[in-house]
């Protein structure tokens, strides 16, 4: 019996552990079951965040974007107006377990560095969830002005504003009104770092210079020193300059973004310096430009702006002619200076000699010493009288500003001697260059009366309109016509139908449209390029409704992009853009302008099939 109550005893034990360590594992399972739907029910969110809320306009500043849930995907940054992105994005994952519960979170961080003061608001930046689009909250920044930056000597990007120097060279820094001068932007780098992909970040402004650009296809490295250290340099951009009014002109800074290699002062396994690449922008500073007025003393009446040194003479390809036959007067200018800005002087002629609007003609190579070659204007002359005609002599001024004083040429008078031909009425003497006034014809009764040229007579018999050939014509008409309309009724159908074709012919008549001006002036250099960019504009004006032609030609690349207009319509759109402002101050051909004038009226055609 004894042993019995021990084993019910010993039963009751064990039955008790068994339901006790049930119950633990039916609690740890309630507690996970309630951790995780607690864990679920957190809300999920996008934060932004910064290391720095205000800052100077040459410090940089960390931004992150914090996701708390796993599974998101999709990230989209917001715009950074106003800042450039220096680095990112760099993505880190967090994932941690405290007092049983579970937390997640993705970053991705960006380097931005502010392009001027003010306050600024960084918009919401976006990322899909579990098909939810969640927004991040937005940023307010402040930006003052430049703070001094304490110098680190191991800091990367202080090793590259150290050996790093872009610098802007002008040829002459107090020129004259309409003087040449040249300005050369070169990037001084030290031999201990190296460069990766420089760029133009922003060109600078030439306000108050007429200004032509030199294109430089390849950057060429050479070895030179700079302040007595050993250097290499390339030159970035060079630009030819001519002043167009007095004063201070400030030649704005020119920047440029760039990827140095900058040494760790370690070396790998084989000896080999290691580098920290770092991204790097520098800029150059700015160059006053003290521009001199023209003196006033000396000043020749009929001065018209020209500066440089020049030659002047007036010729004709015939001095001794037939009537009715036509002579060239050539009004050239040739030298070296400001051609193109100014105006040619006129010739006058007598009224007996019938002249025509001069032809201008350019011949002008325009190089880092300035402009030289010749511009011309080309008067047909056409005599109807036999007769000695003369044409005063012509004046040219012009100011040297290198012996800074004004010069003044005078042409020689020309005589056109027309040796063939009808008498000028009432003339002394047909060899006479001065001829009298032309009188009327005085009737003195005893004289002939002229003959009448209109009379008043009616005809006496009328013809009938019944069976005359109007009366016939009329019969007929509508027998003939109606074929006629069936035909063209048929044909408008089919062409109606046809809605490629309309298309086609829809976008010739736009182009034709647009382009009227520009063909009108084929064979005048400036003229027809600045009438064929005005007509691009235009046309961009009217199909995006917005103002084009103060937008910068990448800008424009964009909207066009995102309208769908493909790559290759929107590379020949911008050359024709790029041609325009170039070669309006090149020498060129009617066989170039012909090409350009082509290739613009198919760059509109295949745009306006596309938008």
């Amino acid at each position: 019996m004894r042993k019995k109550r021990e084993e019910r005893k010993s039963n009751k034990k064990k039955i008790g552990k068994f339901v006790k360590m049930r119950f633990h594992k039916v609690y740890i399972l309630c507690f996970i079951f309630f951790s995780v739907q607690l864990l679920s029910a957190q809300e999920v969110f996008l934060k932004a965040s910064v290391s720095k809320n205000e800052l100077g306009v040459n410090q940089r500043l960390r931004i992150d974007f914090t996701i708390n849930k796993q599974g998101a995907d999709d990230f989209a940054l917001p715009d950074f107006k106003n800042f450039t992105v220096l680095g990112g994005p760099n993505t880190s994952i967090s994932r941690s377990i405290m007092n049983g519960r579970s937390s997640f979170s993705q970053t991705y961080s960006y380097i931005i560095q502010p392009n001027k003061k003010g306050i600024f608001t960084i918009p919401s930046a976006t990322i899909e969830y579990k098909g939810e689009t969640l927004q991040s909250n937005t940023l307010t920044i402040k930006v003052l002005s430049e703070s001094e930056i304490p110098k680190d000597v191991n800091d990367p990007l202080y090793i590259a504003g150290q050996n790093v120097h872009l610098v802007a060279e002008v040829s002459n820094s107090k020129p004259y009104v309409g003087e040449g001068i040249y300005v050369v932007y070169k990037l001084y780098f030290s031999t201990n770092i190296g460069l990766n992909n420089p760029r133009l970040k922003e060109n600078p402004q030439f306000n108050g210079f007429w200004n032509q650009d030199f294109e430089i296809a390849n950057f060429s490295v050479e070895n030179t020193t700079y302040k007595d250290q050993d250097y290499r340099y390339f030159i970035v951009k060079r630009a030819l300059l001519v002043p167009q009014k007095s004063g201070k002109l400030v030649l704005e800074p020119l920047e440029m973004e760039m990827v140095v290699n900058v040494p760790t002062g370690k070396g790998d396994f084989f000896g080999n310096p290691i580098t920290r690449r770092v991204q790097y922008i520098t800029s150059s500073s700015k160059r006053n430009i003290n521009v001199k007025s023209l003196p006033i003393e000396g000043k020749p009446e009929g001065f018209t702006g020209a500066v440089g040194e020049f030659n002047f003479k007036v010729s004709a390809t015939k001095e001794a002619m037939k009537s009715n036959e036509t002579s060239q007067i050539k009004v050239e200018v040739f030298g070296k200076g400001n051609l193109k800005l100014f105006e040619l002087p006129e010739i006058n002629t007598p009224s007996e000699l019938e002249v025509y609007t001069p032809e201008r003609d350019e011949k002008v190579r325009t190089t880092l010493n300035g402009n030289s070659g010749n511009i011309s204007d080309s008067y047909t002359v056409v005599p109807e009288y036999k007769g000695k005609y003369k044409i005063p002599e012509v004046s040219f001024s012009y100011f040297n500003p290198k012996e800074e004083k004004y010069t003044t040429i005078i042409s020689e008078p020309l005589i056109i001697n027309v040796i063939d031909g009808k008498p000028l009425p009432n003339s002394s003497s047909s060899n006479d260059a001065n001829f009298s006034q032309k009188q009327s014809v005085v009737s003195t009764g005893n004289n002939f009366s002229y003959i009448q040229t209109n009379t008043t007579f009616i005809p006496l018999k009328k013809k009938d309109f019944f069976k005359s050939n109007l009366f016939y014509f009329l019969l007929f008409l509508p027998l003939i016509s109606i074929p006629i309309g069936i035909f063209i009724g048929k044909k408008k159908e089919e062409r109606d139908g046809d809605l490629i074709g309309n298309k086609l012919r829809k976008a010739d008549r736009l182009a034709k449209r647009y382009l009227s001006e520009a063909k009108k002036k084929l064979g005048n250099n400036e003229a027809f390029y600045i009438a064929l960019e005005k007509a691009l504009h235009n046309f961009l004006k009217a199909k995006l409704k917005i103002e084009t032609s103060d937008i910068s030609q990448e800008k424009i690349s964009e909207i066009l992009e995102n309208k769908k207009v493909d790559s290759t319509t929107i590379t020949d759109f911008i050359e024709v853009l790029n041609d325009c402002d170039f070669a309006r101050y090149t020498p060129t051909t009617s066989v170039m302008m012909q090409q350009e004038f082509d290739k613009a009226k198919m760059a509109i055609a295949q745009i306006d099939k596309q938008l």
